[in-house]
């Protein structure tokens, strides 16, 4: 007998009642045959109309957009932005909820990661079960602050400016971001045209007036004279070697944070939200409580945040090393440390470079690691060198908790977990474990 043939069940709609949200800005529910949707656009508790974007009759689960509420949850609001719906832009997946209920969805997916990956409770985590807004962010429901300092426009065939359409290479044309920071906003991006241009990132800096355009060309495609609203250095990513080459004006940006500034060369990573750094630092100290002549790792270091942090802390006898794969950031991160005889930057992946050191105890540890986590290897080796404290700064909680069952079989617990809401609008959150030894020395 033969088996029934595999067809697409994109466009069909299902009336659903919508169960818990999951983690990536959706939530789930059932077709009457019992298949599992991932939908966006909806909230716990609705009854929708769900149209399918993607899968078949043989797909594990489907994805789906709410296209009508027929039952609204108490929570919904209609969505401030114009781009924000089934079909349009991929940049938020909250619009339509309240604010205070969009971290609660935040502190219910990092409560279900913790249970099932990890096996902790919150109370096991030592976390109260809120997500935090940073300050300033705490706005009436319509209201939505405007906290991306970094916007990547993708460019539409005509030349327009806009962002990508959710899981999608086509873009959505708009005239305004409302999550991008004014900084952002007045270079006055989306008002001109780019010919021969694929995308353009917008980075406006919080801790000095320094902003900066980065500008992909398309293949074979020629830089255009950039004007734009407000000064502006502009840089390009090399067709070639995928680099990025300064054009005009600076080629990093000025950060402040903790009473110190840092230059961000070349696109580098920073924390998006203009609190985020400042907000991590001190939820890392308070954490990790640096003592004089403390020996500490920053592991990701980026352009030495954290290692900036500690080094202030633990006094002319203390020591930190960083660990860092990106070259620039690398570079970046020595000048930005260069008065701190005690601390020193080395480049390369985590994974390889710690066990070159020769490292075989340490007080204290930061790592803050890619969406995907540090991984259980590195994990391991990190529990080998019986750290005080170890703080552990995560952008995924689906990775975090992972990573807090690896360092459970080492013998490490989580002493105290706090969640910040640094992505407004989006499903994103930042969240700082602090870990330390179940048996401590007496």
């Amino acid at each position: 007998m033969q088996n029934e043939p595999t067809s697409s069940l994109v466009g069909e709609e299902y009336e659903v009642e919508v169960g818990p949200v999951a983690h990536g800005g959706h939530c789930i529910a059932r077709t009457a045959e019992n298949q599992v949707l991932f939908v966006r656009h909806t909230l716990p508790g609705e009854k929708i109309i769900a149209k399918v974007t993607d899968g078949d009759t043989d797909s594990r689960f489907l994805r789906a957009d709410a296209v009508r509420i027929l039952e609204p949850s108490k929570d919904r609001i209609q969505a401030p932005c114009p781009y924000a719906g089934p079909g349009m832009c991929g940049g938020c997946d909250w619009q339509h909820a309240k604010p205070g209920a969009q971290r609660r969805l935040k502190g219910e997916v990092i409560a279900e990661q913790l249970q099932r990956l990890a096996g902790l409770t919150p109370e096991e985590a030592g976390w109260d079960g809120t997500v935090m807004p940073a300050d300033g962010d705490k706005l009436p429901a319509g209201e939505v602050p405007a906290w991306r300092t970094r916007v990547q426009y993708a460019i539409d065939a005509d030349g327009r400016a806009g962002l990508r359409k959710h899981r999608s290479h086509d873009v959505q044309p708009i005239d305004h971001c409302l999550i991008a920071a004014p900084g952002v906003s007045e270079l006055g991006v989306e008002k001109r045209e780019w010919p021969q241009i694929a995308a353009v990132e917008a980075i406006t800096a919080t801790g000095s007036n320094d902003r900066q355009v980065i500008l992909t060309p398309r293949p074979g495609g020629r830089l255009p004279l950039v004007e734009l609203d407000k000064p502006v250095s502009v840089l390009r990513v090399d067709e070639k070697d995928g680099g990025v080459h300064r054009v005009h004006g600076r080629a990093f940006v000025r950060e402040r944070a903790d009473d110190r500034t840092y230059r961000v060369g070349s696109g580098g990573f920073w924390q998006i939200h203009p609190q985020a750094a400042n907000t991590l630092v001190r939820a890392v100290m308070q954490g990790l409580l640096p003592r004089k002549n403390d020996t500490a790792l920053d592991l990701y270091c980026g352009v030495g945040l954290f290692a900036g942090a500690i080094g202030q802390r633990i006094g002319e006898k203390g020591a930190v090393l960083g660990i860092e794969s990106g070259k620039r950031a690398v570079e970046d991160a020595r000048h930005n440390l260069k008065d701190l005889d005690r601390v020193r930057i080395e480049h390369g992946k985590v994974d390889q470079v710690l066990p070159r050191t020769g490292i075989t105890e340490c007080d204290l540890i930061v790592l803050d690691p890619p969406r995907a986590g540090a991984g259980k290897q590195v994990v391991k080796h990190l529990v080998s060198l019986g750290a005080r404290r170890i703080a552990y700064v995560a952008c995924d909680p689906a990775a975090l908790a992972r990573d807090l069952a690896y360092f459970a079989e080492g013998g490490y617990r989580v002493r105290t977990l706090r969640a910040f809401d640094l992505f407004p609008m989006t499903h994103h959150v930042e969240c700082v474990a602090i870990l330390e030894p179940v048996k401590k020395d007496a």
